[in-house]
């Protein structure tokens, strides 16, 4: 994976932020509008924010099933190993 330039992190970080923030206002319109926001915008801050990762890593030993559907709408990897592991269909790294 190639290194990302700072400037290119923090605008990705800022559209996932701005993106997170609309979602609220969207989510009050009819419709998955507030959903089709919310999840990309989580996507770029978990890609580009130490302190956010830590902060839904918090959140999901503190609610585990809130984590496992935030896992499983944003189709993240590691959950999907997770679940794979549980199975017993892959063996743990």
């Amino acid at each position: 994976m190639k290194a990302k330039s700072e400037h290119v992190r923090l605008c990705l970080l800022g559209a996932g932020w701005i993106l997170v923030l609309l979602s609220p206002i969207v989510g009050a319109l009819p419709g998955p509008g507030g959903l089709l926001l919310f999840v990309p915008g989580m996507v770029l801050l978990l890609r580009n924010s130490a302190w956010v990762r830590r902060r839904y890593a918090r959140l999901k030993r503190r609610w585990p099933k809130a984590g496992n559907a935030c896992d499983h709408a944003m189709r993240r990897q590691s959950a999907l190993r997770r679940r794979q592991i549980a199975k017993g269909r892959v063996a743990p790294r």
